[in-house]
């Protein structure tokens, strides 16, 4: 079989922009968007920061105009997960249910997952007073008191940044000192909206329909309390999505995919990774989706110079 000249593996933000520039440049991209199509936005209920709805959209509905959107110009979708990739050589494979498919090209969007408390409730209630992200959610939760679940960088930058937002913002760690470098760590404890509670996992997130609280359990003598709280915030950190691609693309320490500076080229060429999958730092809508437009534009010049 005459091989395509692009995949994208991926159909969050990036993976659909990279979408839409590659098919309006006639490269007819074959989308494996996988059984968690449309990424971590699926999870979310409003996106009020994504430029160009000014009254919010809901997430689904957000990755649901942009799959319509690469659709229209061309893209075939398969929906399932990709099973392994073959990057050793072009044009590159890639296995669904078995089926193989080869393309000049790859682009890889299968971004990351934030990490979970592996709660029912907590599940229950994400995009309903539990969130992952407080950049994306805090606005909502203006003059209210919540809580942020964790010990490191990340998670003191969030209570720190919630703290624009909330009346009082409880930081829960499982452990009697933070993992913090030592600048958010002073940041933090001055701070006087910041309140900590030491030794403590959450056992429940407590509510019906919306976050009303959290049942707490001391590690060391086991004893439930209840914290009241309309909004919690999981800051355990996220997974990039890489285990189909380890040995065959350079990662980091943490598994995210390296890319070149300013590029969205990776180790391999004709390789190119847009999105969450190699971006910790800003993890955005927006920014997925712009770092989407840069792959399929490095993609498409690959392309012209290989000669089509």
């Amino acid at each position: 079989m005459e091989p395509r000249d692009i995949i994208i593996v991926g159909s969050g933000p990036a993976g659909l922009t990279a979408a839409v520039y590659t098919a309006r440049a006639n490269l007819s991209p074959l989308m494996i968007e996988g059984l968690g199509a449309g990424g971590q936005l699926m999870l979310t209920t409003d996106v009020e920061n994504f430029p160009g709805f000014p009254d919010g959209i809901l997430g689904p509905e957000l990755m649901g105009r942009f799959r319509d959107q690469a659709a229209r110009f061309g893209t075939e979708f398969v929906t399932a997960d990709a099973d392994r990739v073959d990057l050793s050589a072009s044009p590159f494979g890639v296995w669904v249910a078995g089926q193989e498919h080869r393309a000049k090209a790859l682009i890889i969007s299968t971004g990351a997952t934030a990490m979970m408390l592996g709660l029912t409730s907590e599940q229950k209630l994400l995009g309903h007073g539990v969130s992952t992200c407080a950049t994306c959610d805090g606005f909502f939760f203006r003059k209210q008191e919540i809580a942020v679940v964790g010990g490191g960088d990340s998670a003191v930058e969030e209570a720190t940044f919630l703290t624009r937002f909330a009346d009082k913002v409880t930081l829960i760690h499982r452990r009697k000192e933070l993992r913090a470098s030592k600048i958010m760590q002073d940041r933090a404890f001055s701070n006087p909206k910041i309140d900590f509670r030491w030794n403590s996992e959450v056992d429940e997130v407590l509510g019906n329909g919306r976050v009303e609280g959290v049942r707490l359990r001391d590690v060391e003598s086991g004893d439930l309390s209840d914290l009241a709280v309309s909004g919690v915030f999981v800051a355990i950190g996220h997974r990039p999505n890489t285990e189909l691609f380890k040995g065959q693309l350079e990662l980091d320490d943490a598994g995210y995919i390296i890319t070149e500076g300013g590029s969205s080229r990776t180790s391999v060429p004709g390789v190119f990774a847009s999105g969450d999958v190699q971006d910790h730092v800003y993890r955005q809508a927006v920014t997925a989706a712009g770092s989407g437009c840069m792959a399929a534009l490095d993609a498409e010049r690959y392309l012209e110079a290989l000669g089509g």
